[in-house]
């Protein structure tokens, strides 16, 4: 086994180290939501917390982990009794991305239950994390579902399996511990919610910070054990210092002053529920425990509010995650208690630095502000202004809508979402098939009608049923999943001529908001001047494509057939990636083409690609003013696909207009 990097060799990083510890302290703050760039030692901090926990002592032979001290009644491999057991290290088990739901909460041999009537269940990683350490790496790219069964269990300490009217219950306390790039999307609300706590993670902007990260690195990537041993003083004193906070958290008190002082944190920044008061205060309990306390302070509730509230101040998908601290410490001061220490405190970072020092520096100051100054030089392309209008500055937004539902006509198979209809694992039961592969929903129905006529040839004259592997039958069933939304905008001349970009940047994000909700990837071409650029890659992060979209200039001729093209590169590339995945295309414009030679025959050649491949396409018409020249719905005649306007947008009129895409190619 790969002796893995100390903890307190990590350098910075100091929010979520603590976050890590209070966690180690008290397992029931829920886990921790570590949001960040790659290469910022998310992971590495992960596993090496599990070599600070204390063992665990276990039930031999039990898959399930029971303490032999209390065993669990209910565990399938009981009933134990309570006495003696077997020590072993606590656990880190890791939830890969592309796991099953099998995989995540265990399976019943769904043969030998039908087959011999007895329960025989194959534990999953939950049952595996039970006392330990569940991490899941990239847990925005997980399906839903596998985030809603993993927070249910993380949230009740237990895990459900029902198949069949087969039941299988048993005990899953774990730290829950997430870690995701924002730029590859978002968690929904209600999921992030479920975290306990959240930190921004970010790579250090000083020269001397990163000198230190990289000589650790390379002194552990040369002698892992040699460099493991240099920090075993500092391991151990941290170990104990856990162990130590644990036996004292019974005592901690926490005051009627430190709770009203919670309370008023959580309504002044309008928190939804009451899982952020009893995070918070579990929070604080752990952060004075940490510190040797057993008084609760003033300091403790604000450390707790940075790091429990920043991710459920979310108003929108678009917001970016936060606390005002002025608001903060102004709040604290109205409700300072019983006079419970308030200290200067707004430099005060909490308690001591989490990783008993060990000569680390001091953690960068910046990257609160990274959302912003992360921001691109919006659409420039280093594209000459044409004859004509120039370039204008970027228009701001209207306020976005709820727009009806375009869907792609069909059915697919591409990755859960809310969309377009798809065969998936989730939703209704539509039919039944042999399986593919391990059976992972059976229909018993069709399974028993297999069967029943084999029974004579099987020996079996009685009751009952002799059911084989041949007879298995899986159900097929549908659900939704996401698209590809690729938005392809006209920046030109004509689009702000009218004053029309605000309105028409308002739809895009009104589309974009929609795409979030659905779970779709999205994408961003835009064209104007002599040519057209992606301004943002197929994505996860709509977050991304609105940002971009606030700050697009426009000017210039209308390259359409330019945008078309490019447009459909994009699409070429991404099939490549995910077959799977089905692309909508939203393509913005009044129509008009005055870009290059012969612009328009140019632009329907190269709508006309698209309809002979089969994509769905919807063209958003912005032509206004007295005289409209209808341009918009030649377009989308070309595409295959259809035109509304922009407040057609907003109408009941659009609600099936895109499932009617194919019928009227045909």
């Amino acid at each position: 086994m790969t002796t893995p990097f100390p903890f307190t060799a990590v350098v910075g990083q100091d929010d979520l180290r603590l976050a890590l510890l209070l966690n180690a302290v008290s397992p029931a703050v829920g886990g921790v939501l570590v949001r960040g760039e790659k290469g910022t030692a998310k992971s590495t901090a992960v596993r090496a917390l599990s070599a600070l926990l204390p063992e665990v002592a276990v039930v031999p032979g039990c898959r399930f982990s029971c303490d032999p001290a209390a065993p669990d009644p209910a565990c399938p491999d009981g009933p134990h009794e309570p006495g003696a057991g077997a020590t072993r290290a606590a656990r880190m088990v890791e939830l890969p991305v592309g796991a099953s739901e099998d995989r995540l909460v265990g399976a019943l041999d769904i043969e030998r239950a039908l087959a011999e009537g007895v329960k025989a269940f194959e534990p999953g990683l939950l049952a595996e994390a039970h006392r330990g350490i569940l991490y899941v790496d990239e847990v925005n790219l997980l399906h839903d579902h596998l985030v809603d069964l993993l927070l249910d269990a993380a949230a009740m300490g237990a895990s459900y399996v029902e198949r069949e009217g087969v039941s299988v219950r048993h005990a899953a306390r774990f730290l829950l511990v997430g870690t995701m790039n924002p730029e590859e999307g978002e968690l929904r609300p209600q999921l992030l919610d479920r975290f306990g706590l959240t930190v921004e993670v970010a790579a250090s902007r000083e020269p001397e910070q990163r000198v230190e990260v990289v000589r650790r690195r390379l002194a552990y990537d040369d002698d892992p054990d040699g460099f493991a041993a240099r920090w075993a003083g500092e391991e151990a004193a941290v170990r104990q210092r856990i162990a130590a906070a644990r036996e004292l958290l019974p005592r901690v008190r926490l005051g009627d002053g430190a709770l009203r002082q919670i309370a008023a944190t959580c309504a002044a920044f309008e928190v939804d529920g009451m899982r952020a008061d009893i995070v918070m205060a579990r929070t604080a309990t752990a952060l004075a425990a940490w510190a040797g306390r057993t008084d609760v302070l003033a300091e403790d509730v604000r450390q707790a509010a940075l790091l429990a509230l920043p991710h459920r101040r979310r108003r929108n998908p678009f917001d970016a995650p936060g606390l005002d601290e002025d608001k903060l410490d102004q709040t604290l001061e109205q409700f300072s208690g019983e006079g419970e220490g308030e200290g200067e405190g707004d430099d005060d970072p909490g308690p001591d630095g989490p990783g008993g020092g060990g000569g680390q520096p001091a953690p960068d100051a910046g990257p609160q502000d990274g959302d912003t100054a992360a921001r691109p030089e919006a659409g420039e392309g280093g594209e000459p202004q044409s004859s004509g209008a120039g370039e204008q500055p970027a228009v701001r937004a209207a306020e976005p809508f709820r727009t009806k539902v375009l869907s792609v006509p069909g059915i697919g198979e591409g990755a859960a979402g809310r969309r377009s209809r798809a065969r998936t694992e989730q939703g209704r039961t539509t039919g039944a098939r042999r399986p593919r592969g391990a059976l992972t929903k059976l229909h018993l129905a069709a399974t028993v009608q297999a069967a029943a006529p084999h029974q004579k040839a099987r020996g079996r004259s009685g009751p009952g049923l002799v059911v084989r592997r041949d007879d298995l039958r899986q159900a097929s069933r549908e659900g939704r999943e996401g698209n590809l939304v690729l938005f392809v905008v006209d920046a030109s001349g004509s689009m702000a001529a009218r004053q029309r970009m605000g309105a028409v940047k308002g739809a895009v994000l009104s589309l974009l908001l929609d795409a979030y909700q659905r779970r779709d990837k999205v994408g961003l071409v835009t064209f104007r001047g002599s040519g057209a650029e992606v301004a943002l890659p197929p994505t996860s992060s709509v977050d991304a494509a609105a940002a971009r979209l606030e700050v697009l200039p426009t000017g210039g001729r209308t390259p359409l057939a330019a945008g078309l093209l490019k447009a459909h590169d994009v699409l070429r590339v991404e099939r490549l990636r995910d077959a799977a995945r089905r692309p909508l295309v939203v393509v913005v414009t009044d129509g008009r083409a005055t870009g290059g030679v012969e612009p328009v025959a140019l632009a329907g050649k190269a709508a006309r690609l698209f309809a002979h491949e089969q994509i769905a396409s919807v063209v958003v018409d912005c032509e206004s003013g007295p005289v409209r020249l209808g341009l918009a719905g030649r377009l989308a005649e070309d595409l295959g696909g259809t035109a509304v306007t922009l407040d057609e947008l907003r109408a009941d009129a659009i609600a099936g207009l895109v499932k009617d895409v194919r019928g009227r190619a045909a």
